[in-house]
């Protein structure tokens, strides 16, 4: 559990490969392809359970508590879409919000000091969510994307540049359609890291998807330092 707001360097750190999933996101047990992911070198995790197919009441718990421990074997930070009573409950260590999801300010008074992830689709969503409390931020979709019916239209780097261009210096993360061969394009727009849920979660091996994933940013991520 987290006992301050953590520093952006820290949060950098973490978002380098951020993975998102939920049950309906996969064929195999989440357990294994999370398990799978963490060997694989995923900075970061996002239960994402949402969507048709999805679980709900105590099923949904169980299963949020069970991808949390492992986690909290290997040191992942562990954080839930949306669902802030279920964060609270099982005391995870952040949200990620969206713009039809609850108020970001009272996202954060009800979290205190855990890690808060806001998706922003324009530059005024981005002060918004940085003057309500967003620890970091999501930005996408940068290509076309199926695993979100709901998903806007893909906005490639554009606000990405902008908001450095802006000399807005929040820790971000790139969202929608990445993939290896994409992955470097994203880290050179201006993106802390790469959140993805289908490359990894798809994947016939998420394991080795997940390494590959990683050897595809550290290049950028190095030389944007």
């Amino acid at each position: 559990m987290l006992e301050m707001r953590i520093p952006s360097h820290q949060l950098r750190d973490l978002l380098k490969l951020y993975f998102i999933m939920g049950s309906q996101n996969t064929d195999k047990d989440p357990r294994f392809v999370l398990e799978e992911a963490i060997q694989g070198g995923i900075t970061l995790f996002q239960f994402r359970e949402k969507g048709e197919g999805a679980k709900t009441g105590g099923e949904k718990e169980e299963l949020a508590r069970s991808l949390m421990q492992l986690c909290r074997n290997h040191g992942i930070p562990f954080i839930v879409n949306d669902d802030i009573d279920l964060a609270i409950a099982i005391d995870a260590d952040g949200v990620h919000v969206g713009q039809d999801d609850e108020d970001v300010a009272a996202v954060r008074e009800r979290i205190g000091d855990k890690i808060l992830g806001v998706s922003a689709h324009t530059l005024k969503e981005v002060e918004e969510a940085i003057e309500d409390g967003a620890d970091y931020l999501g930005i996408g979709p940068i290509f076309p994307t199926g695993t979100k019916p709901d998903a806007k239209k893909p906005q490639g780097d554009t606000l990405i540049r902008a908001v450095r261009k802006e000399k807005i210096d929040i820790p971000i993360v790139g969202i929608g359609g990445i993939t290896a061969e994409n992955a470097s394009f994203v880290i050179q727009s201006g993106a802390d890291g790469i959140s993805l849920i289908s490359a990894i979660s798809q994947a016939a091996s998420p394991k080795e998807s997940s390494k590959q994933l990683l050897e595809r940013i550290m290049v950028p991520l190095a030389q944007n330092k």
